[in-house]
């Protein structure tokens, strides 16, 4: 397989505002041409910063950032020629729709026929070719969001960096709008680095996902990775439905170890980090792949229903086990002995889903 150069490439980059506490440390990242990359964290966790530094709004402390072979470390803002989208939108409120997409190209200086072509061509892409006559103030937040969108790729960029561009919309809206903003991307074939802190966000959107935590990524990965076979106990926590089993190993065996749980219980896991005998450790496994155990399973703890809550497709069990851990457990509906509140219950936990971490 060839290995294609990177769009981006960041080497070595730190940023600090104060000389002494690092909000980036030593990111190498590469972002491939044409991806959709997310950057996903909590707050001050260094993503937003990443992009700042990328978009050429703020300088690293060290390192360097390439475009291709081509250092832009020092290149300003508007000669980086990347299309940005902010979740405030940033529009100008004086002006309409049409001269709001139009400003990226009169700044380029666009031939006047040409720039209302691809004015045209911007507004229906993002569906907005009735409103072009409209100001931002007589619109909603979804399509003042198109508008922006529109003007950050009106100029053909090949990056479109987005901090968090859909924060400001209801859950239903901000749903929608994700699932054509996945389409966009794939219909034109552009680079899109997209910061957000909703893990469902970047789970739907994403070809990969690079989470930050601490000012570094712990992980970054294609999407089904990421949740399957997360690299450490953060990750797993921060992506999806995780439940945390508090244990200690006791006997080590290839890629996965024996560990027992405060009332004695033994399971078997995969050691992700290398633990070692003796190590306090932390089973962790995604609530689908728990299930009321068969008779005769292995890898089976024995736990007390607390709830049964009923979520349309499917059904989650709240479970009480030893050690006072709260387990939850996610049923397909046309189970038929459903158990109630207040029973005891075997869990079957898979040991190659049953992720054992330092």
């Amino acid at each position: 397989m060839t290995h294609h150069p990177a769009l981006v490439t960041f080497r070595g980059v730190q940023k600090t505002y104060d000389g002494t506490s690092l909000v980036v440390r030593d990111l190498n990242l590469e972002i491939q041409r044409g991806e959709f990359l997310s950057l996903l964290g909590p707050s001050g966790s260094g993503k937003t910063t990443t992009l700042m530094m990328l978009a050429g709004f703020e300088s690293p402390t060290a390192g360097e950032i390439l475009l291709g072979d081509t250092p832009i470390t020092r290149t300003p803002p508007h000669k980086r020629n990347f299309g940005m989208v902010f979740q405030n939108y940033a529009l100008f409120p004086h002006m309409t729709v049409a001269e709001n997409i139009a400003y990226p190209l009169q700044v380029r200086k666009t031939p006047k026929a040409e720039l209302q072509a691809k004015v045209q061509r911007a507004l229906e892409m993002v569906q907005m070719d009735n409103l072009s006559a409209r100001y931002p103030a007589q619109m909603s937040g979804g399509q003042q969001q198109r508008v922006a969108l529109a003007r950050a790729l009106v100029f053909d960029p090949q990056l479109v960096l987005m901090d968090e561009p859909l924060g400001a919309l209801d859950k239903q809206l901000r749903e929608h709008m994700q699932i054509e903003l996945k389409a966009l991307h794939r219909q034109l074939g552009i680079t899109f680095v997209y910061v957000t802190h909703d893990q469902s966000e970047a789970l739907t959107m994403s070809d990969r996902v690079a989470v930050f935590n601490d000012g570094r990524i712990q992980q970054i990965d294609r999407v089904e990775r990421m949740y399957e076979t997360p690299a450490n106990r953060f990750v797993a926590n921060f992506i999806g439905d995780n439940t945390e089993l508090p244990a200690q190993v006791q006997a080590l065996d290839g890629e996965y170890c024996q560990v027992r749980l405060p009332g004695g219980t033994l399971l078997r896991g995969v050691n992700v980090n290398q633990a070692k005998i003796g190590d306090s450790v932390h089973g962790s496994v995604r609530p689908e792949r728990m299930r009321l155990a068969q008779p005769g399973q292995d890898n089976c703890l024995p736990a007390t229903v607390m709830d049964v809550m009923y979520f349309g497709d499917h059904l989650r069990l709240r479970c009480m086990a030893e050690g006072d851990t709260e387990l939850m457990v996610k049923l397909p509906l046309h189970m038929g002995d459903i158990p109630t509140p207040g029973r005891s219950v075997q869990l079957h936990a898979p040991q190659e889903y049953l992720r054992i971490y330092r």
